[in-house]
Formats: C-alpha cells, sequence, structure tokens
C-alpha cells in the first residue's frame, strides 16, 4: 500500500458507527491511523472495539456544545495531537419547506451544521498550535442540486460547504485545510430506514437509484476513499474545495 501520509496520525470521525463513517474508519485504520470514532449510537460504536487497538470508540452527541473539548481531548490521548478532523455525522427528515417542522429544522442543523461547527471551533486552536491540521466535511450533491422534500438537508448541507469555504479563507496560511466531499445516495442504514417506512419500499428505492446519472447508489467505501484522498496528502494543493463524488447526479 503507497504511503500517503496517515500512518501514525490521530484523525476524530464523527458519525462513525455505520455508513459512510464506518467505511472511513476502517480505511484510515488500514491506512495505518489512529482512529477517534465517535458516534451517539453507543452499541453501534461499541461494535469498533474489535477493529483494535489503533481504533478508539467514544460514545458522544456531536450536537451537544459540551461534548466537543471532551472529544479533541480524547483524540489528544491517542498520539498527542489532532492530525484530521472528518466531520462526517449527518440526519435528514422528508418534508417540503412549508411541511416542515421547527423541530425538523433545529434537529437538522443541530446535527448537520452546529456539531461540525462546535468540532471545528475546538480542534482549530490545537491544530494551530501543533503547526497545521486537516478538516474533511461531509456535505452532500444536495447542496448543489435539490432533492425533493429534503428543504431542511439540503439547507444544512449548502451551510456546511459554505463553512469549508470561510475555515479556508481564515486558516489555510496557518497550515490548515479544509475540504468537503459532496456524495450523492449512498447506500447505508439511513436510507433502509426511508425506504422501509414507505408505502411502496421498492419503489421508493429504485427512484433512489436513478437520480444517479449511473442508476444505483453508492457504496459506503466508494465515499470514504473521497474522504481519505483529501484526509491524505495525496490532496495537499487542495484548500477549500468540494469534491463531488455523486454517480452524475449533479449533472443532470
Amino acid at each position: 500500500m503507497m504511503d500517503v501520509g496517515l500512518s501514525g496520525k490521530s484523525v476524530i470521525v464523527t458519525g462513525a458507527a455505520s455508513g459512510i463513517g464506518r467505511a472511513t474508519v476502517h480505511l484510515l485504520l488500514a491506512e495505518g491511523a489512529h482512529v477517534l470514532a465517535v458516534d451517539r449510537d453507543g452499541e453501534g460504536i461499541d461494535n469498533l472495539r474489535q477493529d483494535g487497538p489503533q481504533c478508539r470508540p467514544l460514545h458522544a452527541d456531536v450536537s451537544d456544545e459540551n461534548q466537543a473539548d471532551r472529544i479533541v481531548h480524547a483524540a489528544l490521548e491517542l498520539t498527542g495531537r489532532v492530525d484530521v478532523l472528518v466531520n462526517n455525522a449527518g440526519v435528514g427528515h422528508r418534508a417540503a419547506l412549508a411541511d416542515t417542522t421547527l423541530a425538523q429544522w433545529d434537529s437538522t442543523f443541530d446535527v448537520n451544521v452546529r456539531a461540525p461547527f462546535l468540532l471545528c471551533r475546538a480542534a482549530i486552536p490545537r491544530m494551530l498550535t501543533q503547526g497545521g491540521g486537516t478538516i474533511v466535511n461531509v456535505a452532500s450533491a444536495a447542496a448543489f442540486a435539490a432533492v425533493g422534500d429534503r428543504a431542511a438537508y439540503c439547507a444544512s448541507k449548502a451551510a456546511v460547504i459554505a463553512m469549508t469555504k470561510s475555515i479556508t479563507v481564515d486558516y489555510a496560511a496557518a497550515g490548515i485545510r479544509a475540504n468537503a466531499v459532496a456524495p450523492g445516495t449512498v447506500d447505508t442504514p439511513w436510507i433502509g430506514r426511508v425506504t422501509d417506512g414507505a408505502t411502496d419500499p421498492a419503489a421508493m428505492r429504485a427512484a433512489m437509484e436513478q437520480r444517479q446519472a449511473i442508476g444505483r447508489l453508492a457504496h459506503p467505501e466508494e465515499i470514504a476513499d473521497a474522504v481519505v484522498y483529501l484526509a491524505s496528502d495525496r490532496s495537499s494543493f487542495a484548500f477549500g474545495s468540494t469534491l463531488v463524488v455523486d454517480g452524475g447526479f449533479s449533472a443532470q
């Protein structure tokens, strides 16, 4: 395996219990990184203990302001540094804007925007002290080409991309690289829960597949590859960019 500069690095991954997050943890470990795997799903995150001593699971709600410093301090215990922060945790609700409740709007922004803000705010001072670091925020292709009945989700992911650019403008000169990944629809447990609640689950899944020009959902590992690329030395000149990995969804 080619050395991409992640061996021995300390990496935080949120939303790590399943889907993109779990695939990202596994790939980072294969690259030799030390990973703090964070999720509010306590049972799911505990399953990562089997991945070996370089993976430390942490049960935490990333939208809780009081947890951000705890998460960063836990990462520091791995290697004494915070080299990479991957803000992957995300939620969504199925509703057009006029049907979106305030609770749905707030819960979406709490996890999709507030949590990355809190963790970036906690991690950036440490990165500045150590001379640099890397941030990868998982956004969505829905920030560019809106999906029906996902008003809060689309808006939140657009905010993530704007925040990524702001971090770049403020901190690139100090050695902090911030970039985003914008996936299309990914075959994760969350998608399963959405389709299971539909009147016709098979029809809903087929519609989700057809949103991509290639006619299928992404595998979590395909998005994890993009995340790890942006976390690694292979993307050393990428600052404030958004890597769209959406099977042609936003090209239509």
